[in-house]
């Protein structure tokens, strides 16, 4: 009983290495994120972030704020900071002068295209003049924020508190845009994490139930039932994800195939680690799809929030190809799926390599048993051979006393 008791231990010292190792201390590591303009104070401020961050950021600067934009929706930044008064960073509109022209000063060349009457200001979006010139994006009132909570809401958050305190020093409030939002049943955007573990926990806790109760079972079997397995398992967490939770509002076909493919990889894998595992299969799959996966799929806190064990495995584990490959098909229009489901297929390429080797081990397993037993019954027969004495000759008869023998068998009536 206490050496069966070491496995529940095992799985404690796992969860809480795994867990707190990757989610106590949340900080900004080398998080990419710009400040929006190409005037000389938009340089000088990036750099001026940079230098306090010590590290903690790379902030960049970009020309205009679509370009911010783009690059938000591509996941290359998680935050893009336009300072007061440089909504482009190539022209910035001033006051009307009373005509209801709005000027444009700087280098775009652009007109604004909203006029004020009388005495009253005027802030236009710039245009280009369509000669060429330099297209700007206006005059920002106010800073202004750009995130996309889609991809981390709590990347967006932290960016969020890091730029607050600078627009307060421009004595104006923040405003905080969203280019990428998430579906409104699922505001934090973590439900796609908790479908994971969902998706996991039905993937895995199957592989006991296939490794054990189905050991007696040929292994070619036992992975037709992990693939059948893994297809019920995604249909249940599809059903999760649209018509039960609205975690997402479209793109469910494509959100089943992510969902059968990780499910069938871990099915896959873990049937071919019973063979070897035996009791320990439990633990093994744990530590692979649960203390190493949850903690590193960036459902919580992206790569750029974690220490750099939990980044690297960011970059090729199933559970970060799954909850990425989610957020690009649902939020991004797929920009990046491809790369994403690459790595999911190849989990289940591993998973098939996986019970090919099982099978190999199991078919020189059984060879050595039948050996094994062969020469056991050639051992006790020849046991059995030494013990037991051989039966002596029969003497040879010769007619004399086949004579009298016929004499006796008359006498007696035989």
């Amino acid at each position: 009983m206490l050496t069966h008791l070491v496995t529940p231990l095992l799985m404690c010292i796992g969860m809480g290495l795994a867990y707190l190792g990757a989610f106590a201390h949340p900080a900004p590591h080398h998080m990419p994120v710009a400040v929006v303009g190409s005037s000389r104070s938009a340089q000088l401020l990036a750099q001026s972030i940079n230098d306090k961050a010590g590290g903690d950021l790379e902030v960049r600067t970009v020309a205009h704020r679509s370009t911010a934009v783009d690059q938000l929706k591509h996941q290359d930044i998680f935050g893009a900071y336009v300072p007061k008064g440089d909504g482009s960073g190539k022209g910035r509109g001033d006051a009307g002068d009373g005509n209801g022209q709005a000027r444009v000063s700087g280098n775009a060349g652009a007109t604004g295209n909203a006029g004020a009457t009388g005495n009253a200001r005027a802030v236009g979006e710039a245009r280009s003049a369509g000669d060429g010139r330099s297209p700007g994006d206006g005059t920002a009132a106010t800073p202004e924020l750009l995130v996309a909570t889609a991809a981390s809401d709590t990347s967006a958050s932290v960016v969020q508190k890091i730029f607050t305190p600078l627009a307060a020093q421009q004595g104006a409030p923040l405003k905080v845009t969203d280019v990428a939002p998430t579906v409104a049943d699922d505001p934090t955007g973590q439900g796609i994490f908790f479908l994971l573990v969902a998706i996991s926990i039905g993937s895995y806790a199957s592989v006991a139930v296939i490794g054990g109760a189905g050991a007696v079972l040929p292994i070619r079997l036992r992975a037709a039932l992990a693939v059948g397995t893994s297809f019920v398992v995604s249909l249940i967490g599809t059903a999760f994800a649209g018509p039960v939770f609205h975690l997402v509002d479209h793109g469910l076909w494509g959100l089943w195939g992510m969902a059968w493919l990780y499910s069938a990889g871990i099915l896959l894998i873990g049937t071919g680690l019973h063979t070897f595992l035996k009791r320990w299969t439990t633990l093994g799959v744990m530590a692979l799809f649960v203390m190493l996966n949850f903690t590193s799929s960036g459902g919580i806190f992206r790569p750029e929030m974690q220490n750099g064990f939990f980044a690297a495995l960011h970059s090729f584990w199933n559970g970060a190809g799954f909850v990425e490959g989610v957020r690009s098909h649902v939020y991004f229009d797929g920009y990046g799926l491809s790369g994403h489901l690459w790595t999911l297929a190849l989990w289940l390429v591993v998973g098939v390599l996986m019970v090919g080797v099982a099978a190999l081990a199991e078919r020189r397993r059984r060879s050595a048993e039948a050996e094994a037993a062969a020469n056991a019954a050639a051992v006790a027969a020849a046991a059995v051979a030494a013990t037991v004495p051989e039966p002596a000759p029969k003497p040879v008869r010769g007619p004399v006393d086949d004579g009298v023998e016929e004499e006796l068998e008359e006498a007696v009536g035989v």
